[in-house]
């Protein structure tokens, strides 16, 4: 079994920064990329960040120059630093891993954090 943990979330005012942490822990011999998705109520969940194991980064345009995601191979886990946040980050955020064990390949999910940012 594998899991993925964050932490991180809460409440900020627009402006302000939160940083959300991910870290995967189990029967893991490798993570391949990294990612961190968010959702609001109904809506499809949408891509933030992502980030391969060799550090090539990805971002949504709507959070470029102001999200950055990084990750720690040593630890399994992954980051992103928010920055300049806007109301409309208000969302649910699910890390993502694509995990590779002994038998197997996994596709994983966190069980989301939620970050609300205030106008």
């Amino acid at each position: 079994q594998v899991q993925l943990v964050e932490s991180g979330g809460g409440l900020v005012q627009a402006g302000g920064s939160l940083r959300l942490s991910c870290a995967a822990s189990g029967s893991i011999f490798s993570i391949n990329a990294m990612g961190w998705y968010r959702q609001v109520r109904v809506k499809a969940r949408e891509l933030v960040a992502t980030i391969t194991s060799g550090g090539s980064t990805n971002y949504a345009d709507s959070v470029k120059g102001r999200f950055t995601i990084s990750r720690d191979n040593a630890k399994n886990t992954v980051y992103l630093q928010m920055n300049s946040l806007k109301p409309e980050d208000t969302a649910v955020y699910y890390c993502n891993a694509g995990v590779r064990t002994l038998t197997k390949y996994l596709e994983v999910w966190g069980q989301g954090t939620l970050v609300t940012v205030s106008s």
